[in-house]
């Protein structure tokens, strides 16, 4: 009978980052922490077994975005996004806008840049007439007599 007491808000880290969803297993919780992805009220925590408690501000480092949360509290279980999103508060600035092209101006080509169209082609073909008449081929018979 290992009950701990209601009045202990303290949880594993690693725990605790599995159960907000911000990981998919405490493996790879364990991982985040080992390569020093995550502080916690500024320090960077290494361990796995270190434990957070109720107004703690965790950072994490994620492949593709930063975020910032303080926990309200720690978890039972890994729930739901729903039941997951109230063991936090989320502190992380919004992302900035970045401009986003449609898809005619990506399919748009800069006049100059990648593969020459082939009118492009014909025109450098008139400025050095002789550039491709180059024959790669010499010396080798292609005829099977």
């Amino acid at each position: 009978m290992s009950e701990k007491p209601s009045g202990d808000l303290r949880q594993r880290i690693d725990k605790w980052l599995f159960f907000t969803r911000m990981v998919k297993s405490r493996s790879l919780a364990q991982g985040l922490l080992n390569s020093g992805h995550v502080k916690v009220n500024g320090a960077s925590i290494r361990q796995p077994s270190f434990q957070v408690k109720v107004g703690d501000r965790v950072e994490i480092a994620l492949d593709r975005r930063d975020l910032i949360l303080v926990v309200k509290s720690g978890g039972e279980r890994r729930g739901p996004y729903e039941e997951a999103k109230e063991l936090y508060e989320d502190l992380t600035p919004p992302r900035e806008k970045t401009e986003r092209l449609t898809m005619l101006e990506q399919a748009q080509r800069i006049k100059g840049s990648g593969r020459p169209t082939k009118k492009e082609r014909r025109e450098t073909d008139r400025l050095f007439p002789n550039a491709g008449d180059a024959d790669l081929g010499a010396g080798i018979n292609w005829d099977d007599d």
